[in-house]
């Protein structure tokens, strides 16, 4: 550390024995040999026996002294000159000019927004993922069972109006599914009417819940030219439960109470888990990286089966058709056609990868 030649000054100030709050007027000479002229009286110390507190701006100056007491002093400038020569608190010298600057300021609190809107950006999505991995398995069924309950008691789902032959072949249909996802969750699939209260529903739709349980809508199943289309829907959506795409999709919704449950190592209850589903999965729609990864499972699925993902494309693009016609004609179906099997990123950016994937 470069030091320049050592240089002696006097502060004017006040003293305090670091017993009681009464102040004293006293002088302090800085130099080779420290000097504290108090009552008429000189006291002497080395330099090594003080320690200068950093400054802060419209703060008087402390310089600590043996034995607990401090003198304060305003005098900056003599004593800011004996700092430098000396080569003491350079850093937070640095600091406390940036913070006298306006400009200096107003970059700060500039770094400070754009840090924090990184963190909700890229941090929060991050901490989220990890906390949904980190979730035990056990907590699983009771988050499945608590979100069926909050979409039947809001009418987004009911009863399936399909025959029950129907129902059985679909079932007998997603066990090959079942089969091939893995992972060891306890899947099910559930049928149900998307439309039970009108069109305030999920309508054509398919999701799945954390612990495997995938619900499928009579709606989605009219809207399928083959069962192929709809097995490509479900393999989609097992993707989503071994990938844990809907609990960080949850997790994410909760923001910043998402940092709280990290440090506190508390979960998420479920019911809070469920109240938070339908507005941050159903509305929401899973983010682009999750619905490009489970459209991968999907592919795998259908090529493995077919040797071909055009079903898949097929039912994506006459979704994408179903919503345009619904928003030509002005119906408002809040939650219908809102779902997370289309919602991101756009149908002929995965149609486009669903075609690529099969050139591997």
């Amino acid at each position: 550390m470069t030091r320049t030649a050592p240089v002696t000054v006097t502060l004017g100030g006040v003293y305090f024995d670091g017993h009681s709050s009464r102040d004293r007027a006293a002088r302090l000479t800085l130099g080779p040999v420290v000097t504290l002229t108090l009552d008429g009286e000189a006291h002497t110390f080395t330099p090594a026996d003080l320690s200068v507190d950093p400054p802060v701006p419209g703060v008087r100056r402390v310089v600590r002294l043996p034995g607990g007491a401090r003198f304060e002093t305003t005098d900056f400038a003599p004593l800011l000159a004996w700092e430098r020569a000396g080569g003491r608190n350079r850093t937070l010298r640095g600091v406390a000019w940036l913070e006298s600057q306006w400009g200096s300021a107003l970059a700060a609190v500039a770094v400070a927004f754009a840090l924090l809107g990184a963190f909700i950006v890229w941090g929060i999505p991050a901490l989220a993922t990890q906390a949904a991995r980190a979730t035990p398995r056990g907590v699983l069924a009771s988050f499945d069972e608590q979100t069926l309950r909050v979409l039947e008691e809001q009418d987004l789902i009911g009863p399936s109006g399909l025959p029950r032959e129907r129902q059985e072949a679909l079932q007998r249909e997603f066990r090959q599914v079942q089969a091939w996802a893995g992972g060891g969750y306890p899947y099910r699939l559930l049928l149900r009417d998307g439309e039970p209260a009108g069109d305030t529903g999920v309508g054509a739709n398919a999701f799945a819940l954390p612990n495997g349980t995938i619900v499928m809508t009579d709606q989605l199943v009219a809207l399928a030219r083959s069962d192929r289309e709809l097995l490509g829907v479900l393999a989609h959506e097992t993707g989503h439960v071994t990938r844990r795409h809907g609990l960080a999709t949850v997790y994410q919704g909760l923001g910043l109470g998402l940092v709280g449950t990290l440090i506190t190592g508390d979960l998420v209850s479920s019911t809070s888990f469920a109240a938070a589903v339908p507005a941050a999965i159903l509305r929401g729609g899973y983010s682009r990286a999750a619905e490009t990864e489970a459209d991968r499972v999907a592919a795998d699925f259908m090529l493995g089966r077919y040797g071909s993902t055009r079903p898949l494309q097929d039912i994506l693009t006459r979704l994408d058709a179903a919503e345009d016609t619904e928003d030509t004609a002005g119906v408002d179906r809040e939650g219908s056609w809102l779902d997370v099997f289309r919602s991101h990123p756009v149908t002929r950016d995965r149609v486009a990868a669903l075609k690529a994937l099969e050139g591997r």
